[in-house]
């Protein structure tokens, strides 16, 4: 039998599909924009039918149905290893749960046994002539999730863009069970625009860049600002090594600025190992020979990024105290995201030679009631999850200038720190940071 046949024999509607699914299954969707949207409408139509179903996902870009149709869990209960907006309205909701881990460890968690999975759905480009269907957009982890899954089911999306890997990339038809047609649009997220505060950090961190550097920046409005003072400036010759690619990467590709030449590995090749953008960035990546996905263990290896010179790493983060700790995950018990592969990038950027990682913040927020809140604080007391803790905090970042952290003392940072807070706040920090005992009676106020 060919694999045209194979095809054909293993082609089934969506509903059909999911009749693999038992009660006390763990469904697993992958990632971003691996998620099957015709398999989830029809899972979620088993309503009331099937009992005790988890399912997980990850930085969701368009409505769960298991989760919209089912938000008293009677059957669906949803999981998130990363959270979206939209994931973090489902959290807000008490729709969804949060799964904390690392991302370089994420691939583990399935093939240690600690994350089961009994039936695997993810969208995947049309199959090749040889049986194969890429991954796309989402490498990930995969590989790992799919030996893990007990039945593979392939959602086949036209639009999805075939994109090489180095490992953990494509799947044949034979290791299925079977394939649906979904017919589908395809996940798009072009990020924010960014705000005039965006382009100030922007700024602050633009003079410790350098020609022949290999950058890693997160998505939303600061990094396209970057990506923008980037395409605007002389620099040349960057690399690409990234957890995720976004379109402040396109950007950068189009100006000429990204040639991965310099790179000691994978020269040549930009590297990253899950997309998320606009229709413009995925036809961009479509069979592009001059860039490479690969798994999270890898990408986010800091044994990986070790051997990248000149690496910098640029991620975002919601709050900070007065010793150093970082939060980018929580505000409060309230969840916003989670660790993804911050600490990864921290800890490697630091190993590599030369290495830098910059987390930057606005020095403030305002509430809902208007009010203005210090993203600085004295400690944290209510609840915050620490991301990156003190001992790793690199060099912090708000519209009010840089502050690198490594191997100050508790005085010195606290001095570097309130140096970058709103001006408006930065009296009772210094108030704050005497009774906390870490304020040296000489220091400038």
């Amino acid at each position: 039998m060919n694999v045209q046949e194979l095809y054909q024999k293993k082609l089934v509607s969506p509903e059909e599909a999911v009749k693999l699914v038992k009660d006390g299954d763990w469904v697993d969707y992958s990632q971003t924009c691996s998620f099957p949207e015709a398999l989830d409408a029809a899972l979620a139509a088993r309503k009331g039918e099937l009992k005790d179903i988890k399912v997980r996902n990850a930085i969701a870009m368009k409505p769960i149905q298991v989760v919209e149709q089912d938000p008293e869990h009677e059957t669906f209960t949803y999981n998130a290893w990363h959270c979206s907006g939209l994931d973090r309205k489902y959290v807000d909701k008490g729709w969804a749960y949060y799964a904390p881990m690392l991302f370089r460890d994420c691939g583990s968690y399935y093939a240690r046994g600690y994350a089961p999975v009994n039936v695997a759905m993810i969208s995947v480009a049309p199959m090749d002539k040889h049986g194969y269907f890429s991954y796309g957009l989402t490498n990930c982890c995969m590989q790992e999730m799919l030996d893990a899954a007990e039945h593979i089911v392939l959602e086949v999306n036209e639009h999805m863009p075939v994109i090489y890997g180095s490992q953990g990339d494509h799947i044949h038809i034979s290791e299925v069970d079977c394939v649906v047609e979904g017919h589908k649009d395809i996940c798009l997220a072009p990020g924010g625009s960014a705000s005039e505060i965006d382009r100030q950090i922007a700024a602050n961190i633009f003079p410790f860049l350098h020609d022949g550097i290999t950058l890693q920046i997160g998505i939303g409005g600061m990094p396209n600002a970057l990506g923008g003072l980037i395409a605007e400036s002389d620099l040349k010759d960057l690399g690409m090594h990234t957890e995720l690619m976004s379109d402040g990467y396109l950007k950068l590709y189009q100006a000429g600025k990204i040639t991965n030449k310099n790179k000691k590995l994978n020269r040549g090749k930009g590297v990253f190992s899950i997309c998320s953008g606009s229709r413009e960035l995925y036809e961009f990546l479509d069979h592009n020979m001059d860039i490479l996905s690969a798994p999270m263990r890898y990408v986010n290896s800091p044994e990986t990024i070790r051997q990248l010179d000149d690496f910098v790493s640029i991620n975002g983060c919601i709050a900070m105290d007065l010793y150093g700790q970082v939060c980018s995950e929580t505000s409060g018990t309230r969840h916003i995201s989670g660790t993804g592969g911050q600490l990864d990038f921290v800890t490697g950027a630091y190993m590599a030679e030369h290495g830098q990682a910059f987390l930057a913040m606005s020095s403030t927020f305002t509430d809902k009631q208007g009010a203005l809140h210090s993203r600085i604080l004295p400690r944290f007391c209510e609840g915050d999850v620490i991301t990156t803790p003190r001992t790793q905090a690199p060099c912090m970042v708000t519209e009010y200038g840089t502050a690198l952290l490594s191997g100050l003392s508790t005085w010195e940072r606290a001095e570097k720190i309130i140096a970058i807070a709103h001006p408006d706040f930065r009296e009772e920090l210094i108030a704050a940071a005497e009774m906390q005992k870490i304020w040296r009676r000489s220091n400038r106020r």
